[in-house]
């Protein structure tokens, strides 16, 4: 695992857009995991203002994201695909055919997920994965205690991830209950896996996932058996990691 500390949160950001924007300079045909989320947003940011500047180029790319609500509609204010068209895909020229989200008004569930597992296999899989971790170590919305060996499915969302969601929502009532994701299986057949965190509020599970045994009531701490994973943190969310080689 390779580890980048950063200052602060505009640090991390530039850090983490730096390792994408090469992925892409140097393969233009990549196929990228994206996450969603507050943490990747000044990540997505830096990256448009790149491409607005011509230092790169996402015509190319094919995009797979981790995770949507079930039940949201793809304009729906707080659907994930929303959000990745206003924060990202609005601002770069990647052609809206190759981006790619579960769809969370699927009427099977079950076919819905072998769709996207499809979309996976077909793109020749993910060259890299950008993932954040949730404050009770989920990553997509692989809650604690799933399986390690499953591919994309639908969830119920813990109360924790509920409540840490509930600040997207008007209420807590209004949070869906179910969501479809990425499995550990998917995700740990990413070629390249970059995690982003900030804050010291994800100390605790920053080290739990990175320093602790790998169990999955911390489903991140799988990352640590990955060949290719880079963290990149910022001074708050680091400051209790310590690795021993």
């Amino acid at each position: 695992m390779r580890i980048y500390h950063a200052e602060h949160y505009d640090d991390m950001s530039r850090k983490a857009a730096n390792i994408l924007s090469a992925q892409v300079i140097l393969k233009p045909a990549s196929v990228l995991g994206l996450s969603t989320g507050s943490t990747p947003v000044g990540l997505y940011r830096q990256l448009a203002e790149w491409y607005r500047k011509g230092d790169v180029d996402f015509s190319g790319v094919t995009t797979v994201n981790l995770d949507e609500y079930q039940g949201l509609a793809p304009d729906d204010p707080q659907s994930y695909a929303r959000f990745m068209r206003e924060n990202f895909f609005d601002h770069i020229n990647v052609k809206r055919e190759n981006t790619h989200l579960p769809d969370g008004l699927a009427a099977d569930a079950e076919r819905e997920c072998a769709r996207y597992e499809a979309i996976l296999r077909d793109s020749g899989g993910l060259d890299m994965l950008l993932l954040g971790i949730g404050h009770n170590g989920h990553i997509g919305f692989n809650e604690p205690g799933g399986a390690f060996e499953k591919g994309t499915h639908l969830v119920t969302l813990t109360q924790s991830t509920i409540e840490a969601n509930q600040r997207f929502f008007p209420s807590a009532d209004d949070v869906p209950r179910h969501a479809y994701t990425m499995g550990i299986r998917s995700i740990m057949q990413a070629r390249t896996i970059v995690v982003v965190v900030s804050g010291a509020s994800k100390a605790g599970i920053v080290r739990r996932a990175f320093a602790g045994p790998v169990t999955p009531e911390v489903p991140a701490s799988v990352l640590q058996l990955h060949n290719n994973v880079i963290l990149v943190g910022d001074r708050e969310a680091m400051k209790q990691l310590r690795i021993e080689n």
